[in-house]
């Protein structure tokens, strides 16, 4: 035997010998080796593939601890969809009940039949992933997304060492395994200790944590974060002769060298689900990880496909929830947090408790609204729920507990200005909501705001992504968007220090900030993010007032005479132009911008298709939705969002959805992008012979 083969020979027996002892150490729960002789096969094997790089493969041991960071996380279209399953909101045995009932009727079952027989499991509280595995070697790892597509996170699952690289056994040309990514309760603690100690960020609980972890760009990180994984159904197969159960699959999974979790039954009947119900529901508190219910599904996967599947929800599978867990605490007192949007959110300040898994210190308690309608008031002990993830929220007070005559929380009164950046706090009159006014100013709206603005409806700075701009943010270089064009905080030296940003990134992204100066009245509006300003809002104000001056000195009588701008809008625009801090904003740039100023010739709007008014639905062959728009409005014409009896014409192209089947209902004339032609054609000045047809008078 060469040299080379003996050290082919090696890789294998030790690539085997690993594989044997990480499936006992990680599925097993029962070593098999000590640490340190694992350490020195370990090392072994990478001194071998490090002499000999032709013996190198994916499905290598040593190809757990990760990789270069990825960019962003690519896009994965799913074979199977990875649907989601229904909920059974009755937690109470009757909730099994209910579910055998309804798999009963659709099976065609009298009461004369004999059980169903399910398959019941745990529901796990984690992430799902599906795992590709062609000819045993692992290909593929991506998430659910919206359950048709996901997001490639192959390299980070890599590092689980749960996860077998290959299968055991002979596996089939295909085979992708569903299952759920979590973290154990204990896991958590010690992870979010260590985080504490470095100074780096503490999770919220488990799920976060995993959901976190499995989504890094960089692989190192989600080897460093203790993930586990457990199997429980099949995506696409091909090549496999399937058991005729799903407990049989389960029981191939764990063959295939797979975590399946032990706590599932077979039962039949629905007083046999109900028992896994409630014995579950004992042992919950004593799990190593978080569930939020169970599952059933029916276990025969004949009667699976009979019974198929309605509003993309399997009909032999539901999740039978738990109650959600309630504790007592007391009240100390009540503060608020700023969303992206500006929305002012009142958050509970509470002793600490422990609910749901995890230590509690704060519970939402929505908005103002909320807190009159339970009337809770500082001091007061209340009622703090969590169910599975969602965020802690305060139920009610325990008025018997309550002390004196504690006074009603007044949130505009505690918070007439923001808590970020000093603008004011309104609320309209019919909203739940209160906001500050500080849009363009707020920190805590500056990536949300930027990224509005650079957007490519409104001034269009190609390559200013999310992750540039929460660089730009986090590093204190861009605070709002007038610094975008401040050669003194935003250069190319700077840029190109940026995570991922080269030279040539820096050059053309600059670039692109300058050519957004140029511009039209209508997309700057736009950009400014003026809440319930969309962009056939922010055109009807371009037309009506010709310039920025004239908008900016608009009261809101006069902006009510603008078309479709009611007083919602008006009163929106009016309260963020009366904010100082955004008219600085807007005057730095408007000094920055360049878009023709034009008289208010519109008003009122002229052209042939003046009041006629379109939605653009699908995808034209020659022309994009925004040219198509403005070929409209050039002539007068409305584009709008949404279909109804108020439409005029609906022009649809290729993929065309739900906008299209409504017009069909409601008897809108449909064109399409040669339709659409002939009618501007039609109504150009000069032309006839069409144009009364086409308007039908």
């Amino acid at each position: 035997m060469t040299a080379s083969q003996e050290a082919r020979a090696r890789v294998s027996a030790l690539r085997a010998e690993l594989e044997r002892h990480e499936h006992a150490y990680y599925v097993l729960a029962a070593p098999t080796v000590p640490d340190a002789e694992y350490d020195r096969l370990f090392c072994e094997l990478q001194g071998l593939e490090a002499a000999h790089p032709e013996l190198l493969t994916s499905d290598s041991p040593t190809q757990r601890v990760g990789g270069q960071p990825s960019p962003e996380l690519a896009s994965v279209h799913h074979a199977v969809p990875m649907l989601s399953i229904r909920t059974e909101t009755d937690t109470t045995e009757q909730g099994a009940v209910t579910f055998d009932a309804r798999v009963r009727r659709a099976l065609g079952l009298d009461d004369s039949a004999p059980p169903v027989a399910y398959a019941a499991e745990l529901k796990f509280d984690g992430l799902a992933i599906s795992l590709r595995y062609e000819h045993g070697v692992l290909v593929l790892a991506a998430t659910r997304g919206d359950g048709s597509t996901g997001e490639d996170v192959t390299r980070n699952v890599r590092t689980l060492r749960q996860i077998p690289l290959r299968l055991h056994g002979e596996a089939p040309p295909v085979l992708e395994v569903r299952g759920e990514i979590y973290m154990r309760r204990d896991d958590f603690e010690r992870m979010n200790l260590a985080q504490e100690a470095a100074g780096q960020k503490i999770f919220v609980n488990p799920r976060n944590a995993a959901a976190g972890s499995l989504r890094q760009l960089d692989p190192s990180i989600t080897a460093q974060r203790p993930l586990s994984f457990f199997a429980y159904g099949l995506g696409e197969v091909q090549g496999w002769t399937l058991p005729d159960t799903h407990s049989g699959v389960l029981d191939a999974l764990a063959q295939f060298g797979l975590p399946v979790c032990e706590h599932r039954a077979c039962a039949l009947g629905p007083e046999a689900l109900a028992r896994f119900h409630a014995e579950m529901a004992v042992l919950r508190e004593k799990l190593p990880f978080d569930i939020d219910g169970v599952v059933y599904k029916v276990d025969r996967l004949a009667q699976q496909l009979e019974l198929g599947f309605v509003s993309r929800e399997p009909r032999w599978a539901v999740a039978h929830k738990y109650p959600a867990q309630e504790v007592a605490t007391r009240l100390l007192g009540i503060d608020v947090q700023v969303g992206r949007t500006g929305a002012l959110t009142p958050v509970a300040r509470l002793e600490p408790v422990f609910v749901g898994g995890v230590t509690v210190t704060n519970a939402t308690l929505h908005n103002q609204g909320e807190i009159d309608r339970k009337d809770v008031r500082i001091g007061d002990w209340v009622i703090v729920r969590r169910a599975g993830d969602v965020i802690p929220e305060v139920v009610g007070p325990i008025l018997e507990r309550r002390e004196g005559e504690p006074e009603r929380f007044d949130l505009l009164k505690s918070w007439p200005t923001c808590p970020e950046c000093g603008s004011h706090v309104v609320r309209g009159e019919d909203e739940a909501v209160a906001r500050c006014t500080g849009g363009l100013f707020c920190p805590a709206q500056c990536k949300q705001a930027l990224r509005h603005f650079a957007g490519r409806r409104a001034v269009d700075i190609d390559g200013l992504g999310e992750q540039i701009v929460n660089q730009l943010v986090s590093a204190g270089v861009v605070k709002t968007p007038a610094d975008l064009y401040d050669s003194t905080r935003l250069n190319a030296e700077v840029l190109a220090g940026l995570e991922r940003m080269g030279e040539k990134s820096a050059t053309n992204l600059l670039a692109a900030i300058d050519k957004s100066r140029d511009t039209t009245l209508a997309r700057f509006i736009f950009a400014l993010g003026i809440r319930n300003v969309g962009e056939t809002t922010a055109k009807d104000l371009a037309r009506y007032f010709g310039g920025l001056d004239a908008l900016l000195a608009a009261d809101e009588a006069t902006l009510l005479q603008v078309p479709d701008v009611g007083p919602v809008v008006a009163r929106c625009i009016v309260e963020f132009l009366a904010e100082s801090h955004n008219r600085e904003v807007i005057s730095v740039l408007q000094k920055a911008m360049r878009w023709p100023e034009t008289a208010p010739a519109a008003r009122p709007e002229a052209g042939a298709l003046a009041a006629r008014t379109f939605v653009l639905t699908g995808t034209l062959p020659t022309l994009r939705r925004d040219e198509a728009a403005a070929m409209i409005e050039a002539a007068g014409g409305k584009v709008t969002g949404s279909v109804s009896k108020k439409t005029d014409y609906v022009v649809a192209g290729a993929d065309a959805g739900s906008k299209l089947d409504k017009a069909q209902q409601l008897g809108v004339m449909i064109l399409d992008e040669e339709g659409l032609r002939i009618l501007l054609k039609s109504a150009e000045p000069g032309e006839s012979g069409g144009q009364s047809q086409l308007f039908g008078e």
